[in-house]
């Protein structure tokens, strides 16, 4: 059993390793407090030093918890957990969404330190979080009444004004659009050669919705059919036209970058995947969990790769230059032979 001896035990003091937090706690004779092994007050004298299985058995021995760690009380991940599962719950039940002055005056820490935390656990900012809760109610119970009145109130809008103005933004339509699951939505597109095989365009009103890479444009249409199930969808080579061939030149040439206006819907989480994968500088790569630690979700390795997975915008949203832990360029929709060249075409040009 780990941490059964004295050795092991100090040796788990001396870097701190909260690994050891819960397996036992030591107390310090000329102070008379017992602590946590990962607390960081100062390093006592070995010969003052005393080993405890719980905190139980120190406090019973006559020495009182630390102020610091708290070694009577969860850990400090459970109690941070349990901070933030807290304010989603008031998030949840608010009429209106609380502002962040409140969630952190009812948590007991500075608003910039609970921002910090509920991003690093919850993966999302306050607002964020608020604003996909919204979007939720909206969508329940526009699926549960049909009535964009009862919507609104129940999303908690005093106005139909507001929530006509912020519906795109909730439901990425229009209320009617999302009660009708789609229907009346209209998708044009468009299909052409590439370099790396057939290119498809979708675009709606606001911009583009898909870029799908294959070999056969009756697949690609398929795809795109299967991805907007109710939505009207008609060839329009004409009017993608001046798109197409921006789309194709940003295949051909990745590094170029591009200003193309894109109509991206998807959860809180996975438009916040897409910003940082719109981030990585052409001709650098990052792994699943490099993207997921850089986000401060070290544990949501899969979720992002799901995110990742989801896009529906080739190279304009590079989920390309994230790759395999070992290195191999691995789950990528439009193929790994595609995945492959277009990080060749991005490597810097060797003189």
């Amino acid at each position: 059993m780990m941490f059964d001896s004295d050795a092991a035990r100090r040796q788990a003091l001396s870097i701190r390793d909260p690994a050891a937090d819960g397996h036992f706690v030591y107390a310090v004779l000329t102070t008379g407090v017992f602590c946590r092994p990962s607390c960081a007050a100062r390093p006592a004298r070995p010969e003052n030093l005393r080993f405890f299985s719980t905190t139980a058995a120190a406090a019973a021995a006559g020495y009182r918890a630390c102020k610091r760690c708290r070694p009577n009380e969860p850990a400090k991940p459970q109690r941070e957990a349990a901070l933030v599962a807290r304010a989603c719950r008031m998030i949840e039940q608010a009429d209106t969404p609380p502002t962040l002055d409140d969630l952190a005056a009812e948590a007991g820490v500075s608003p910039f330190h609970f921002h910090r935390l509920f991003r690093r656990i919850a993966g999302v900012t306050p607002r964020a979080y608020a604003a996909a809760h919204r979007a939720d109610r909206t969508r329940a119970s526009l699926d549960q009444n049909g009535s964009v009145t009862h919507a609104l109130y129940a999303a908690g809008f005093g106005s139909s004004g507001r929530f006509y103005a912020a519906a795109p933004a909730l439901l990425g339509m229009t209320p009617s659009a999302y009660r009708a699951r789609g229907a009346g939505e209209t998708i044009q597109f468009a299909t052409g050669p590439a370099s790396l095989g057939q290119v498809l365009v979708g675009i709606t009103a606001q911009g583009i919705c898909a870029i799908l890479l294959g070999d056969d444009p009756a697949l690609l249409e398929a795809d795109l059919r299967t991805r907007f199930t109710r939505a009207h969808i008609d060839p329009a080579p004409e009017a993608v036209a001046t798109l197409l061939a921006d789309v194709v030149a940003l295949v051909d040439d990745p590094r170029a970058g591009h200003d193309l206006p894109l109509d991206v819907r998807g959860t809180a989480f996975q438009r916040r995947v897409w910003e940082a994968l719109q981030a990585i500088p052409p001709g650098q790569t990052l792994s699943y969990g490099a993207l997921a630690i850089q986000l401060g979700m070290p544990r949501a390795v899969r979720a992002v790769a799901s995110a990742c997975a989801a896009n529906a915008v080739a190279v304009a949203i590079p989920c390309h230059r994230v790759i395999g832990a070992t290195g191999a360029l691995t789950g990528y929709r439009w193929g790994i032979a595609r995945k492959q060249a277009l990080l060749a075409r991005e490597r810097p040009e060797k003189n």
